[in-house]
């Protein structure tokens, strides 16, 4: 790599974006001692030690296959929440395979707070029991399936000795699960292609999500048809975008449909130049496209969760990454680009089946196909765009890449970007399959990673052992380079990692270790081995260091 392409790719990296690389001849002089000091400082603090690798604070571990989750030396976890659990005085019980995790603190506190946890999909093996042999569930059956899914919200606090612990005696922990009313918003409100409904049941298969500037949640809906077909439910009530409100039970759960049903991934939020909403999402499964929502109206600070309307009014668009263009996904674009096919035609009559067929309808429009695009992040330093690209066995892309969007004009508003491969899976990087993205305030991408748990440990996979979590700098002389901070127990993927404002506590949900167990008498995990279970547990954990 040549002198200047070292140059104009570390401006790129250090918070100028797009801007740095039209001074990238005048050298590095007035960028690096503003990014060197700020990284300095703002490491300072993660996880209450001292840094030790380029922004890390950590010495980091190798692969291992230990049914444990296993940490660098002088870090400690705490299982604050495990399926089956009572979360609150009603009795509700945490659900299963918890996934996405995202705190809320409680009266500015990093020691107190309610988690939101997501619950993406059910075990016939550990929850409902098999089908019957019909091929279908009981009664009692769809309603494990049900209720097991969805989300928790529990609180959760740090004693005097330093453990994290679950508060059951919490006024606001609750479950949102697949037997919640939930109220539509957008153009598909009572449409024809949703039969004409505006309240569905429930929410399932949840999987990534996000926080909006007004302090909800939002979850996405990602693989939903089994489900859906197994408790006989409309297909259309579900694959969308979620918001509830963790602190205010009176605020109704809601899905919003102007975001596009797909197989969601996740929801990142961020501000346009003027001051517009825009929310990145993925679709998870094998050439999907990546989705971006510009909301019509501007986002008010004072207007607090009112802005939430702001999410039912706008424009959704899909990434032409060949020619570097958002597409509006527009029923007046769908019916130019048919050209007179009175199936598509048919299919698309109005912006609501828009909406609901996003998938067809992006690609239709000329959007890219990709592979298996999962978590979607804003950079909270230059306001590019990070997206986990999964993996796609069909087009040889066996380890999964991250790919860096790097909107025009640093405007998550603009509708023309570039891109670039921002790191590789494979055994030249050590991870494979990345999936969940977030950031701490040194600038480090944090990514868990999603080999299947038929494949770990197997064939090609084999020399990445477990699944685990890489830290990857995005600045600096390492980045693009992987740093392995955790490794999961036994056929089990870490999912939904969450920092606490502070950096001292990361949060983290452990699911589905065990899952190729084939006989309850001999699992294959016995993970969180906490006393009195007989069997694997998905979790939810609180990383921190022994010295805080």
């Amino acid at each position: 790599m040549t002198e200047e392409l070292n140059r104009r790719k570390f401006l790129t990296y250090v918070g100028t974006g797009v801007t740095a690389l039209t001074v990238a001849s005048t050298g590095l002089g007035v960028f690096a001692p503003k990014v060197q000091a700020e990284g300095t400082n703002a490491a300072s603090h993660l996880f209450g030690i001292k840094k030790k690798v380029s922004g890390l604070s950590f010495t980091p571990i190798k692969p291992t296959d230990k049914d444990e989750l296993v940490l660098p030396r002088g870090y400690k976890y705490d299982v604050v929440a495990a399926y089956g659990d009572v979360i609150n005085q009603k009795g509700d019980t945490f659900g299963y395979n918890n996934d996405f995790t995202m705190f809320f603190p409680i009266n500015g506190s990093d020691e107190r707070g309610l988690l939101w946890v997501n619950h993406e999909y059910t075990s016939d093996l550990w929850v409902t029991g098999p089908k019957n042999k019909d091929g279908k569930y009981s009664k009692d059956q769809i309603q494990k399936l049900l209720y097991n899914q969805g989300g928790s919200i529990i609180e959760v606090y740090r004693d005097e000795e330093g453990v994290w612990k679950m508060d059951t005696a919490s006024q606001y922990a609750r479950r949102i699960s697949g037997l919640t009313p939930f109220q539509l918003t957008g153009p598909a409100k009572k449409a024809d292609v949703v039969g004409k409904v505006d309240v569905v049941q429930g929410t399932f298969a949840n999987c990534s999500g996000g926080k909006t500037l007004w302090n909800t949640v939002l979850s996405a809906e990602e693989n939903y048809e089994s489900t859906s077909m197994d408790a006989n439910l409309n297909e259309t009530h579900y694959g969308w975008i979620v918001e509830v409100d963790p602190y205010n039970e009176s605020f109704a759960p809601r899905k919003h449909t102007a975001l596009g049903r797909f197989h969601h991934e996740n929801a990142a939020m961020g501000l346009t130049k003027d001051g517009r909403i825009v929310v990145y999402m993925g679709d998870d499964k094998t050439d999907a496209c990546v989705y971006k929502f510009i909301s019509k109206g501007k986002y008010v600070k004072s207007r607090k969760q009112a802005n939430s309307a702001l999410l039912e009014d706008g424009t959704l668009y899909a990434a032409d990454m060949k020619n570097g263009k958002w597409v509006a996904l527009t029923v007046d674009a769908v019916k130019a680009a048919a050209k007179g096919n009175k199936d598509i035609l048919g299919k698309f009559k109005t912006q609501a089946d828009v909406l609901v067929y996003a998938h067809d309808a992006a690609v239709l429009l000329g959007a890219t196909p990709t592979d298996r695009p999962e978590d979607v992040e804003i950079s909270p330093f230059d306001r590019t765009v990070f997206i986990a690209h999964t993996n796609n066995s069909k087009h040889g892309n066996i380890h999964g890449h991250i790919t860096r969007f790097i909107e025009d004009n640093d405007d998550l508003g603009s509708l023309t970007f570039d891109f670039e491969i921002f790191a590789c899976g494979g055994r030249q990087s050590g991870f494979s399959a990345p999936d969940n993205l977030t950031f701490d305030s040194s600038g480090n991408l944090w990514t868990v990673t999603d080999i299947s748990s038929s494949s770990v440990n197997k064939g090609v996979f084999t020399t990445f052992k477990n699944n685990g979590i890489f830290v990857i700098p995005t600045m600096g002389d390492k980045q693009g380079d992987a740093f392995q901070f955790a490794s999961a127990p036994v056929e089990a993927e870490l999912t939904g990692p969450c920092f606490t404002d502070d950096e001292k506590t990361l949060f983290l949900a452990v699911q589905h270790p065990g899952e190729e167990t084939k006989d309850i008498k001999k699992p294959t995990s016995m993970w969180p081995h906490r006393k009195g279970d007989n069997q694997p547990r998905p979790s939810v954990v609180a990383i921190s260091s022994y010295k805080y």
